[in-house]
């Protein structure tokens, strides 16, 4: 299996940068991407970046990956990593039964 993880580039060369992410600093293969500014937020596979994300997205998925370690070391309780599970689920509009 193979994850996405969100890094933020620290200092940008041409072909590579070096980033920051949840497990330090690592150097990334931007041949996906091209160049790209400090401080923009990559989403890497196998330390290559794929695509370009917000920062907003990037706390999603961080936040995401750590509910994955918490439940590789025996956690049950998610709700303090998606904000969203304290709610009733929604059907999405399509599958909603249209009112007589």
């Amino acid at each position: 299996m193979c994850l996405g993880i969100p890094v933020q580039v620290l200092e940008c060369g041409e072909h590579f940068a070096r980033c920051a992410g949840r497990n330090g600093e690592v150097r990334v293969d931007l041949s996906l991407v091209g160049q790209q500014a400090v401080g923009t937020w990559l989403l890497t596979f196998l330390d290559a970046a794929r695509e370009t994300i917000p920062a907003e997205r990037a706390e999603v998925i961080n936040a995401a990956l750590a509910a994955l370690e918490a439940a590789h070391h025996g956690a049950t309780d998610f709700s303090a990593f998606f904000a969203d599970l304290d709610r009733e689920p929604q059907l999405p509009e399509f599958l909603r039964m249209e009112k007589q």
